[in-house]
């Protein structure tokens, strides 16, 4: 069986939280300026109560905004917050600046490389295409194709079967420590936490149970982890 690095996508591979809201907020503003009759930081307040409620996933959040402020859909302002979204968020897509770097270099020790992310399947596709680091993964699992959720367990082993790899020389690696961190441990994975840190309350468990999990808290910093 071969060894295996398994990535997060969304902060893990590129920043995905400052280009949402950039990407957010100009939606906003476009619906806005064409009759949203809200203030730019009311509506932005509401968009990001419903993306809270109907998950980062839903694709239909600004049909639910407009349903919301005037009692039913406005296909223009639908169309017109989509249409601004998707074209700020194709414009900031990109990887942290060591993410190539890291995928040549565990390529050129022997590493299989996999993604696991909770999310749709053709959404996660699109985001790896767009950053031109598809090509570099063996498989690509998502919760839509399992039916598992990090960090469930279920899912890291599936992923683990895909890649025909063992959990002891398996890797996680992932920005979300109670999501991606836990349920690789669970599995029996080795897990690395980068772009945040691990709570203070885990640490002395993680000590107490000699886990093994390595945090690098610098934004990006993806190339201090092996």
């Amino acid at each position: 069986m071969d060894k295996a690095v398994f990535f997060d996508i969304d902060d893990t591979l590129l920043d995905t939280s400052s280009f949402a809201e950039l990407a957010r907020r100009a939606a906003i503003a476009t619906m806005i300026e064409n009759g949203l009759p809200l203030k730019k930081n009311e509506a932005y307040d509401l968009l990001k109560e419903i993306v809270r409620e109907k998950g980062s996933n839903y694709d239909k959040h600004f049909n639910s905004l407009t349903k919301h402020v005037f009692g039913e859909e406005n296909n223009l302002l639908i169309a017109l917050g989509m249409i601004t979204y998707h074209n700020v968020k194709f414009a900031l897509l990109r990887p942290f600046p060591k993410t190539a770097d890291i995928l040549i270099y565990l390529k050129s020790k022997g590493y299989r490389l996999g993604v696991i992310s909770n999310g749709l399947t053709i959404k996660q596709w699109e985001k790896l295409i767009r950053l031109n680091l598809h090509h570099f993964f063996d498989e690509i699992i998502t919760s839509e194709e399992v039916g598992f959720e990090k960090p469930n367990k279920a899912i890291f082993e599936e992923a683990l079967d895909k890649m025909n790899c063992k959990a002891e020389k398996s890797i996680m690696v992932g920005n979300k420590y109670e999501v991606d961190v836990v349920g690789a441990i669970d599995a029996g994975m080795s897990a690395i936490l980068v772009n945040s840190t691990i709570p203070e309350e885990e640490k002395q468990k993680i000590k107490d149970n000699n886990l093994d999990v390595k945090a690098v808290p610098t934004v990006g910093d993806l190339d201090k982890i092996l």
